[in-house]
């Protein structure tokens, strides 16, 4: 008997919103990439199978690592006709976006953004997947503690440097409440434009006030200019301890400057090492020419987890996936958050990991149940 004939249903579009052009092209590029092999990889397995087998169509949009250009952005995925919205990157540009698409009560998944604010601003429409800085530093603070009894408490004296947008200045607030209740000294904060085409004053700061952790938090280009101009000055603290810093869980860095990267510690955004899934999505990244960062996992999941919110909903219909991410649990793909689930649109089992620069490569130091390696600290001088 000939197989009985289904139609398949209508292609559900997907916003994608990334700054492939600007200051932040390297982490939008990477950004768009895991949201394009997240959809190939859906719709490889036969599409969303709760609609049918309807395919995912990816919209995108170039944010142009704007803010105002985001925001106009939404409103042209809008106008597309989008069911809902992935991305953003940085906080600044998730937050325009997201507000613009508040106005049509169009779903919106921040894949990165990290500024606490972004899901306090009573915004229905608004989830992020990620962890916030808050979670971040909480975590980044008890593991630093943890690392430094461990090694018979070698680090007492701080320099924070961070960009002066969204991100970091909030970050850095955060970090000058708490360190002082750790017992460490923060001699000084210094904050730097995004982009910045120069380190030199920063380091001869740093240099000069000798401290025994630098904790930057900032963007990949200039952290990766900070860390080349503190090698280059031959300025060695004791560790470099990066919260949400741009650079250290990123192997382009590790590969084009291995000698700045080597030893460099991060709190930061990272799959789970023990997933297969994991490396195959950086052999994936790799054959395409690009080195695996944060970026790629993320969105990946990120896209995976909107996928299964449109299938819970049941249709590509805007307020039934804002109730289904508002009140159901979702996998994390291959970030190491077990169930995702919102609470006023945070994603309550965000969990950032600490890895460091080891040997050419990046490897998880922490937590115990991720970790592939030991800390490698103090760093000899």
């Amino acid at each position: 008997m000939p197989a009985i004939l289904r139609a398949q249903g209508a292609a559900v579009k997907l916003g994608i919103i990334q700054p492939v052009t600007g200051a932040l092209a390297n982490d939008g590029d990477l950004g768009k990439l895991g949201a394009e092999l997240a959809v190939q990889d859906i719709n490889a397995a036969g599409g969303l199978k709760a609609l049918g087998g309807a395919k995912l169509e990816i919209v995108f949009a170039d944010s142009r690592s704007n803010p105002e250009t985001a925001a106009q952005e939404t409103e042209r995925l809008n106008g597309e006709g989008v069911a809902a919205i992935v991305g953003g990157f940085a906080s600044g540009l998730c937050a325009t976006a997201s507000q613009a698409a508040s106005r049509y009560d169009l779903p919106y998944l921040i894949d990165v953004g990290v500024a606490d604010q972004l899901t306090q601003r009573g915004l229905k429409n608004t989830f992020r997947f990620s962890p916030s800085f808050g979670m971040v530093t909480k975590s980044a603070l008890e593991r630093l503690v943890a690392l430094n009894d461990a090694a018979g408490k070698p680090a007492r004296t701080v320099v924070i440097v961070h960009e002066d947008g969204l991100f970091g200045s909030g970050l850095a607030k955060l970090l000058q409440a708490e360190l002082p209740k750790l017992g460490f000294e923060i001699l000084e904060t210094v904050s730097h434009p995004t982009p910045a085409r120069d380190m030199a004053n920063v380091v001869l700061r740093i240099r000069s006030l000798q401290p025994d952790l630098v904790i930057p938090s900032n963007y990949y280009g200039e952290f990766v200019l900070l860390a080349r101009t503190l090698q280059q000055q031959r300025v060695r603290p004791k560790g470099i301890y990066a919260i949400l810093g741009g650079g250290a869980s990123s192997l382009r860095f590790v590969k084009e400057f291995p000698q700045a990267a080597e030893g460099v510690m991060d709190c930061n955004h990272w799959p789970d090492p023990k997933n297969p899934l994991s490396a195959e999505l950086r052999k994936r990244t790799e054959a395409t020419g690009r080195a695996f960062a944060y970026n790629v996992p993320m969105n990946y999941s990120a896209v995976r987890l909107m996928a299964e919110a449109i299938e819970k909903a049941g249709a590509p219909d805007r307020l039934k996936i804002i109730e289904a991410l508002s009140t159901q649990s979702f996998s994390s793909g291959v970030m190491p958050y077990g169930q995702s689930k919102f609470a006023t649109g945070q994603n309550t089992s965000a969990m950032p990991l600490n890895t460091q620069v080891q040997g050419g490569d990046v490897k998880v130091i922490a937590p115990d149940s991720y970790a592939e390696a030991k800390a490698n600290f103090p760093l000899k001088a």
